[in-house]
């Protein structure tokens, strides 16, 4: 609905001048504050000077449209010949010569609403300005005061007309410089926020370079004095198990008893460690999953073997795992699963006086596992249950100090069950006791490990030599199977110079017993290779072949032939004297801690070699040189040369290449740390000292797989057929 104000026509350029004075007079009236009074003015000026010039004249409508639209309306009508190229005028493109065009692309830019239709038979333009929020509304009587108001005012002469128009653009000016002002001001305050902003980003940049190299030093600080507390730990807790082993002769009860607390305090204390150092890895984005595909009644039965120790010292608590009714496999991470389930089930031992500790396990409907670990113990208050999970939180109670832990484990076990997909989440009440819910998915979608897992080696007797027989028929290989039964030698079967070449990677062979023709391929090429390098040519080579080329054999290097079929006393006596004349049988251990050199020479003792010690880098690879060892064992970190630097002198030396090395380190080493170890033939951890069955396991291998024997060899004569 519209409500008609004025109607005016132009017929004269005065008739120009009056309507823009009507304009501003109803503005004002209807409480538009000077600059729109301006503006309106303005732009109805511009189409009504079209409409007088181009069309000769016309007619201005003046109207209130009312809500929901509440504006002042202005139309300007002719019968001219319309505007040519109105599509270019309004899109800016219009190039006139006359000015024609600029005023109405102007008079468009003043208004609220414009709108022109122009045919031959003349123009229509509507101009719209949306009423000011303090113009309330106008009745019919406050229509008739309005156009009272409007005609009491009467119209001006040009001279005033143009005297109000320059009043008008000087308070435009005005007005300009003041925003002008304004905006230099706020340029300025911009550029004083810009370089703030920049200095803030280059303080954020600092402070973000200082936290990425504190997380690189906090976590080589934690792997380093983790190798220092290692070392000095597990020497405490290996001499403290001669000890108790009477090794060295009887112990009273009170000293078995004070051996049995250091041993102990030093596991707590390695124990810390080796959180600590679980920690650091997670933070560091350094722990990889490597998921594979497991039954959860064998996981539940390895638990069971290894938290007996536990349930031993405290006989009032019964630990019941409830083996699920159905098969469940999953594929995840099982050593880590494993990890966290132990640390669940330990607190929960450690925790609980007497009743049950139980674990069962349910399937959920969303594809997840949970793992439920339940105690009748202290309990957990309300207020303390998500504290337990902060690192190097314990809540005090009457058991923590008996039971005395590192407030580790907890924080751990979320952030491995986190990487899992999971989560861990607990339900307690003080006095009756705790549930711990492990919650991951049954099969693991996040980034895992490739790797390769190389075929299943045979097991082999860490009391008896390997001979490396190169053969590919099952025949010839029983037989020498048979020939080799309860002597000092057993063997290693490799079908093709594929697989032998894979087995001599795995383990250093005493001798190799060379077929010749094999499937599709020679072997004087291998013979060849081995011999003529200096890290396997002491290894002696037997050619037991159908074709007779004895000295082409002799001449590629081996150190005996025989024609198939190769009798036992023959190979036999090969065998047996070269073992009788091998190089050295001496060991040479590198390590400039004394009492690991100690504790290695307890776990090889009965072995039939000479130990050599070494208390350096440079010393070790002076003796290296002089001796020639049979092995060297070889710590990494030393105060003068590090293990790495010796053993790439070791390889790099023609006369110390050969000797097999077995790296004896307690550091925790990364992918690129056992890269540069690939040239060792094993890595034995320090840690295997604490119990000497795990030493002497991890040590026979070892020696086996530098053609070596650790245990005591069997005494076989050579029988003579």
């Amino acid at each position: 609905m519209a409500l008609p104000l004025l109607r005016m026509e132009i017929r004269h350029e005065y008739d120009v001048v009056l309507v823009r004075q009507r304009a501003r007079q109803i503005a004002a009236a209807l409480k538009f504050d000077s600059q729109d009074q301006t503006r309106i003015a303005t732009a109805l000026s511009e189409v009504a000077r079209n409409a007088f010039q181009y069309a000769g004249g016309g007619l201005v409508e003046f109207q209130i449209e009312t809500p929901p639209a509440a504006a002042l309306s202005i139309t300007v009508s002719d019968k001219g010949r319309g505007i040519e190229n109105l599509r270019e005028i309004l899109d800016g493109k219009y190039v006139s010569r006359t000015g024609m065009g600029l005023g109405m692309i102007g008079a468009r830019r003043l208004m609220d609403v414009f709108t022109v239709e122009s045919t031959s038979r003349g123009t229509k333009v509507v101009l719209g300005r949306n009423l000011p929020p303090r113009f309330s509304g106008l009745s019919k009587k406050g229509l008739d005061d309005l156009l009272t108001q409007i005609e009491s005012q009467g119209p001006s002469n040009a001279y005033e007309e143009l005297q109000q128009q320059n009043q008008e653009l000087l308070r435009a000016l005005d007005e300009l410089r003041t925003r002008q002002l304004e905006l230099a001001q706020l340029n300025r305050e911009l550029d004083e926020t810009n370089r703030g902003v920049v200095a803030l980003y280059a303080e954020l940049d600092d402070r973000a370079d200082f936290l990425q190299r504190a997380s690189e030093l906090k976590s080589h600080f934690l792997s380093n004095m983790s190798h220092e507390f290692r070392t000095p730990l597990n020497s405490i807790m290996a001499l403290s198990q001669i000890l108790l082993d009477r090794m060295d002769g009887e112990l009273t009860e009170e000293q078995d008893k004070q051996v049995r607390f250091i041993k102990n305090s030093a596991q707590d204390l390695s124990d810390l460690v080796n959180d600590l150092l679980d920690l650091a890895k997670v933070e560091a984005g350094k722990v990889t999953i490597r998921p594979t595909r497991f039954d959860i009644k064998t996981l539940f039965a390895a638990l069971r073997g290894m938290l007996r120790p536990l349930l031993a010292q405290n006989s009032s608590v019964r630990l019941i795992f409830d083996d699920p009714d159905e098969d469940i496999e999953i594929y995840s991470d099982e050593g880590k699963l494993s990890q966290i389930l132990r640390n669940l089930i330990s607190n929960a031992l450690k925790f609980t006086e007497r009743g049950e500790v139980r674990i069962f396990v349910s399937r959920d409907q969303d594809q997840t596992i949970a793992f439920e670990v339940s105690d009748t113990g202290i309990g957990i208050a309300a207020e303390d249950q998500e504290r337990i999970f902060q690192e190097w939180t314990q809540v005090e109670g009457k058991l923590q100090k008996v039971a005395k832990g590192t407030g580790l484990g907890l924080p751990l076990s979320r952030k491995l069950a986190q990487l899992l997909g999971g989560d861990v989440s607990v339900n307690s009440e003080v006095g009756v006791g705790s549930v711990f819910t492990v919650r991951i998915p049954i099969q693991f979608r996040g980034a895992t490990e490739v790797s390769h897992e190389p075929d299943a080696k045979p097991e082999l007797d860490a009391t008896k030599l390997p001979v490396l027989v190169v053969e590919d028929n099952r025949e010839a290989l029983f037989i020498y199977e048979k020939y080799l039964k309860d002597s000092n030698f057993q063997v290693v079967p490799a079908s093709s110079i594929r697989d032998a070449r894979a087995a001599m990677r795995s383990m250093r062979p005493y001798a190799i017993l060379l077929d010749v023709l094999l499937q599709g391929e020679h072997s004087w090429d291998f013979l060849q290779g081995l011999k003529a390098d200096p890290a396997t040519r002491d290894i002696p080579v037997y050619v037991i072949t159908v074709v007779d080329n004895r000295d082409k054999a002799l001449a590629l290097g081996a150190d005996a032939f025989h024609p198939k079929p190769v009798e036992r006393g023959w190979l036999m006596k090969q065998l047996e004297a070269s073992l009788s004349s091998h190089p050295s049988h001496q060991v040479l251990v590198v390590d400039d801690d004394a009492t690991s050199r100690y504790l290695l020479k307890v776990v090889l003792s009965q072995a039939n070699y000479d130990i050599a010690e070494a208390g350096g880098g440079m010393e070790g690879l002076r003796m290296a040189r002089q001796l020639s060892p049979a092995l060297i064992v070889l710590d990494l970190v030393m105060d003068d040369l590090s293990g790495f630097e010796v053993l790439e002198q070791l390889s790099a030396d023609p006369a110390t290449r050969s000797i097999p090395v077995v790296i004896h380190t307690s550091k925790d080493l990364d992918k690129v740390e056992r890269a540069r170890l690939s040239a060792a033939i094993d890595i034995v951890p320090k840690t295997v000292m604490s119990s000497r069955e795990s030493a002497l396991a991890s040590f026979s291998e070892a020696f086996r797989k530098a053609g070596l024997t650790l245990l005591p060899t069997h005494d076989q004569a050579v029988v003579a057929e």
